[in-house]
């Protein structure tokens, strides 16, 4: 159960991201009131999301002109196929793959192997294994390793947690060992870039297990930390430098390293670096490998920026997709979209905070849109009594790993970040997602929800979707529908509005969001002023009383508010097979909110979930 003391200590109220010498005020208020949570509308500026103001990154690198006739001869391919691999026939394969949900495409693909010990390992690398305890390679293992142990160019496509990190770590350990040793000033062998600092770290501690039997050093370098220890590892040399974009672009221009030496190049989560902005220093940094390099591009979802990146810097490289073809996520979670105002959200998360509190095992991630929705929650969170951290751009180094431990360790277990901060996050026990703020694209919003439901385990993921992310309905109605997931029907008809060009304006009268506390927030007062007379109190006194609020053609969706919905399920035993609902342990209307709350939990009071039928 979550751990509640009201004694906890004010929330870090952030909101300056430094960036080169400009000071810019990220996350403002939209000075039109707080809600329970404390949430500001979205009127306030978004994060600052990669990129550097005011400075070309990579603007001190000259381009390297490669002549492949002077360079060091290199060799790639170290891939000895099994016996057992080689004589399996195409059936056997094929229907290998179709199991295992593996897709390939490109020349000459080599047969996946079903078993660590087909994977013609050194020595070094089969102890690392056995001391780490696995015991089958992964989808994306068995598949990948013969493809990277090739030599070949690969692009990597899965969901997160399906053991990529081993996928590409592997292969570079074998690789490196096969060529020449360093000498003083050569710069690594291999380099894994990768989008943020917490991930790289996640990295590195897997290199660490594996590169130790092997003789393989390794450093990790990125920004928020001092440069004097990284820069003191790249000098005295190291074979694999795992760095984030920003913090290597800085130690060469300085010179501090080089990579000429490069051979072997990693991208992890190309897609979330493309979306932060990095994809100037990406191209910078490419610049500085040979290029006969092998590079092996992995990521969670394959949009058009991603493919060109490969297109542009990838030979002859082969796809592999782990899963559905299309935009799909973990069929391990369980995803529940509540469609609702956007002034109601403080409260449902209050409800469904109580709820999550009741389990067992009830780590939980929330996900917000700003660094200062971030403090002002978990502030208003620790108010209420739980066990809360948060992390965002504007932490420094020895906070952010604070707050890790604290979560990990699970002394607070509900973590609240922005998107780019919780990137990469590798906490294996997370059993709820909480989208407050739904993201701004599909692939982000599985991004998130894959922090759930790693390693084979299951999750909850929840997001309350308003009026404001209309456009985004159909996009999510097909991932639910691929992952197996019962659709609301309140999301079918935002999503048939969205198709017909009826967003909702400005004001949010559609769906009764009122003008002046919409997410949006133009700042203009109107009849519905968030001063609680009626419609977006942003106290969430009752449903919207003036405007054209939405309301479902269907009978279903009659608005009725949590006080019936609760009435209907008092004293019943939740289970998988009940009327909709967060269902955990408790029915809503347990907690301490005010009897009068016009929630509008907008499932009515017939909501079949789950496993049955609507």
């Amino acid at each position: 159960m979550f751990s509640r003391d009201r004694d906890q200590g004010r929330g870090r109220r952030g909101g300056i991201a430094k960036i080169g010498t400009n000071t810019i005020r990220s996350d403002t208020d939209s000075g039109r009131g707080v809600s329970r949570f404390g949430t500001p509308s979205r009127g306030s500026i978004n994060n600052i999301r990669g990129g550097l103001k005011g400075k070309q990154p990579g603007g001190g690198l000259k381009k390297v002109n490669w002549d492949l006739r002077t360079l060091e001869p290199l060799r790639k391919d170290f891939y000895i196929e099994h016996p057992a691999v080689r004589n399996r026939s195409n059936e056997e394969v094929n229907q290998f793959r179709e199991n295992a949900e593996i897709t390939v495409k490109g020349e000459n693909v080599p047969n996946p192997i079903q078993y660590f010990e087909e994977g013609n390992f050194p020595p070094y690398v089969m102890e690392g294994i056995r001391r780490e305890g696995y015991s089958q390679p992964t989808p994306i293992q068995a598949q990948g390793w013969p493809i990277a142990l090739s030599g070949r160019d690969l692009v990597a496509i899965a969901q997160t947690g399906s053991g990529k990190t081993l996928g590409y770590i592997l292969p570079a350990i074998v690789h490196i060992i096969h060529q020449p040793r360093l000498s003083l000033g050569d710069g690594p062998i291999a380099l894994i870039l990768a989008p943020t600092r917490e991930l790289a770290q996640q990295i590195q501690e897997v290199a660490n297990s594996f590169g130790e039997t092997a003789a393989v050093r390794n450093t990790c370098i990125f920004g928020g930390a001092p440069k004097g220890p990284q820069a003191h590892d790249l000098e005295r040399g190291i074979e694999i430098c795992i760095a984030t974009p920003g913090r290597l672009i800085d130690f060469l221009e300085k010179g501090t390293t080089n990579l000429c030496r490069c051979t072997y190049l990693v991208l992890d989560e190309a897609d979330r670096m493309l979306d932060m902005g990095f994809e100037p220093q990406i191209r910078k940094i490419i610049e500085q490998i040979r290029p006969d390099r092998q590079v092996l591009m992995w990521s969670a979802t394959w949009p058009k920026e991603v493919r060109a990146l490969a297109e542009d810097f990838l030979t002859d490289y082969v796809h592999l997709n782990i899963g559905s073809l299309t935009l799909s996520a973990n069929h391990n979670i369980t995803q529940i979209i509540d469609v609702c105002h956007e002034y109601e959200k403080d409260s449902k998360l209050y409800r469904l905070l109580q709820e999550i509190g009741t389990e067992k095992e009830n780590k939980t991630i929330i996900f917000v849109e700003t660094k200062r929705k971030v403090d002002d929650i978990t502030k208003n969170i620790r108010r209420e009594g739980w066990q809360a951290v948060s992390i965002h751009g504007d932490k420094n180094q020895q906070e952010r790993d604070h707050v890790l431990q604290e979560f990990r360790s699970g002394k607070a277990p509900i973590l609240v970040a922005t998107d780019v901060a919780a990137r990469g996050l590798d906490v294996d026990d997370v059993k709820y997602v909480i989208n407050f703020d739904y993201p701004s694209s599909s692939e982000d919003y599985i991004h998130r929800i894959g922090r759930t439901g790693r390693r084979r385990q299951t999750g909850t993921a929840y997001a309350f979707f308003t009026s404001h992310n209309m456009k985004h309905a159909g996009d999510l109605i097909e991932v639910l529908r691929e992952a197996g997931q019962n659709v609301n029907p309140r999301l079918s008809e935002m999503a048939e509005m969205a198709k017909a060009g009826n967003f909702s304006n400005r004001s949010g009268k559609r769906f009764g969001n009122s003008g002046g506390n919409t997410e949006r927030g133009n700042g203009r007062r109107s009849n519905n002023d968030g001063r609680g007379r009626g419609g977006g109190s942003i106290r969430g006194r009752g449903p919207s009383r003036s405007g054209n609020s939405y309301q479902s053609s269907s009978n279903v969706y009659s608005g009725s508010d949590y006080s019936t919905y609760s009435n209907m399920k008092q004293n019943t035993s939740l289970s998988q097979n009940t009327t909709y609902g967060y269902s955990t342990q408790r029915s809503y209307g347990q907690g301490s909110m005010p009897q009068n709350y016009g929630g509008g939990d907008n499932y009515g009071s017939g909501y079949p979930y789950r496993s049955t039928t609507y």
